[in-house]
């Protein structure tokens, strides 16, 4: 008999749960029923997947079946719901991974146009990091992905914008008040109040930077988040000049040149895969 993947998606449950009373519970089968597709997965293999009978502890064989039983059953599952997203509708849905700063600055617009011309298309947004971009697209997780790089980072996606990148404090707070007296507009001036960190701080080269993030004990990575957090006086950020778009008076953006900071916004999908039409219509209003 061959292996089948619901002789793995039955052993990755039981040695989930550690018995088989919970297993069956989940599966919606007997336990007696669970047995006999164990017994039969551990016939084909050829050795024992559970040290004892009560299936609550892994031979070192079954911990690797367990891997890759894991793998194949995601895999399935990945492609199961891929299929349902085409199905449920003949306009489709999109979903977008992108770095917190462009859900803010980027999608609005592109968004707004998209919709005039495909109303019909669902749109998920998720804001998350540039690693989780890159690794949603490559798990399927996303159709399209949008992340920061530096400007002489290795491509990585097409390029959809390019941005400074500068301090982003309070108008009445040490580093403003600073800048005012004279001071040179300088990443350093970051020593004088708590840095709010967040992965942009990581695209600026000067030597203060890993310092202050060593000692960084506030990060979020919501735009929104950042800047009520040095709204309230909690500290400075590094920002693109456009997240202060349509912010209160209080907040101001400054852009040091030792080095001046730019970051590209990039695209990306995965090479492995076609896009849908809605999802390759959003690609295209990108």
């Amino acid at each position: 008999m061959a292996i089948k993947l619901e002789m793995l998606r039955t052993f990755r449950i039981v040695a989930e749960q550690g018995s088989l009373t919970a297993a069956s519970a989940l599966l919606a089968r007997t336990p007696s029923a669970v047995s006999m597709t164990l017994a039969q997965l551990e016939a084909h293999i050829g050795a024992p997947l559970f040290e004892t009978d009560r299936k609550n502890r892994l031979t070192p064989l079954g911990q690797l079946v367990l891997e890759e039983s894991s793998r194949a059953t995601d895999a399935f599952a990945r492609s199961v719901d891929a299929i349902g997203r085409h199905a449920v509708s003949t306009a489709g849905t999109v979903r977008i991974a992108a770095v917190p700063s462009a859900a803010v600055t980027v999608l609005p617009g592109v968004i707004a146009a998209f919709r005039r011309i495909r109303p019909d298309v669902r749109l998920e947004i998720s804001d998350v990091d540039s690693a989780t971009v890159r690794r949603r697209v490559k798990l399927d997780a996303a159709d399209i992905g949008i992340l920061s790089a530096t400007t002489d980072a290795p491509e990585d996606g097409n390029v959809i914008l390019e941005d400074d990148l500068g301090i982003v404090c309070r108008t009445d707070g040490p580093i403003a008040r600073a800048v005012t007296d004279g001071s040179a507009v300088s990443w350093s001036l970051l020593e004088r109040e708590p840095l709010i960190a967040n992965p942009l701080c990581h695209l600026v080269d000067h030597a203060c930077v890993p310092r202050l993030l060593m000692a960084c004990n506030l990060e979020a990575r919501n735009t929104t988040a950042l800047l009520s957090f040095v709204r309230a006086g909690l500290g400075a950020t590094v920002l693109p000049r456009a997240a202060l778009q349509h912010q209160p008076d209080q907040l101001t953006f400054l852009m040091p040149e030792d080095p001046a900071t730019r970051r590209h916004l990039r695209k990306i999908r995965s090479e492995d895969r076609h896009l849908g039409p809605a999802a390759e219509a959003f690609w295209t209003a990108l």
